[in-house]
């Protein structure tokens, strides 16, 4: 799957909290790019099931959000209360 300009732009105005839509670089916009990209393997895994190259890249597209998600949690609860809620993220 390959990200379009247009779609990544969607995504980021969509979870634009705090900021501009066009700031790509804050947390939340790379945690809502994450979970997209997340989302979209995870269905592929269901219907490729040995397809142990993209289970790789999703465990460490999941390990790259957790860790922003824990900067978040440790800096600015309140921001990281806002993007779990929204994204529907648990821990």
């Amino acid at each position: 799957m390959k990200l379009t300009t247009a779609l990544k732009q969607e995504i980021f105005a969509k979870n634009s909290l705090t900021k501009t839509a066009t700031d790509t670089g804050s947390a939340e916009s790379q945690i809502a790019l994450f979970s997209h990209r997340i989302n979209h393997l995870t269905e592929h895994l269901k219907v490729n099931k040995k397809d142990f190259s993209t289970r790789l890249g999703l465990l460490k597209l999941v390990g790259k959000r957790r860790r922003l998600l824990d900067y978040l949690q440790h800096r600015e609860i309140n921001r990281y209360r806002a993007i779990i809620k929204e994204l529907g993220i648990r821990k």
